[in-house]
């Protein structure tokens, strides 16, 4: 498993697939919704399994009280394996290289429990984001 910050076109179309595949497809978000005026400006990290091929991907950018995590996805056969744990602590580590705290992220309803078991906590009431339920979370404890 490789878990990595994107460093180039393939490794970003790569990112994009996954993305399209998870929220687009499977989830019917609007297209013109997941690409948005933000990847230009933040840093995109791709999962790729032994064979490389790409199945995970998120990215992080800086907002003004902090950094926020977005666009976490991971191909429906790839769930359940500790792909989103691994890429969330990358995106966690390079969060803290360049202080990009706190984190913030929105998150479905359906992993909040998921982000509550890596130490993030609901800061807002649930609210509807591309017709899917959601909520704001946050982490400010990260250990030493």
């Amino acid at each position: 498993m490789i878990v990595k910050a994107v460093e180039t076109d393939k490794e970003m179309n790569d990112a994009l697939y996954v993305r399209s595949v998870v929220f687009v497809e499977e989830q019917h978000v609007p297209v013109e919704l997941e690409i948005d005026e933000h990847e230009n400006h933040a840093i995109h990290f791709i999962v790729y399994n032994d064979e490389e091929k790409p199945i995970g991907a998120g990215r992080l950018r800086k907002v003004d009280n902090g950094g926020k995590i977005e666009r976490i996805s991971v191909l429906r056969e790839f769930r359940n394996k500790g792909l989103g744990r691994l890429l969330m602590q990358k995106i966690e580590q390079t969060a803290k290289e360049k202080q990009w705290l706190p984190l913030l992220l929105n998150a479905q309803i359906q992993v909040e429990t998921f982000y509550k078991s890596l130490g993030y906590s609901t800061c807002s009431e649930t609210f509807m984001e591309a017709g899917i339920p959601h909520v704001s979370m946050k982490k400010v404890n990260f250990g030493s």
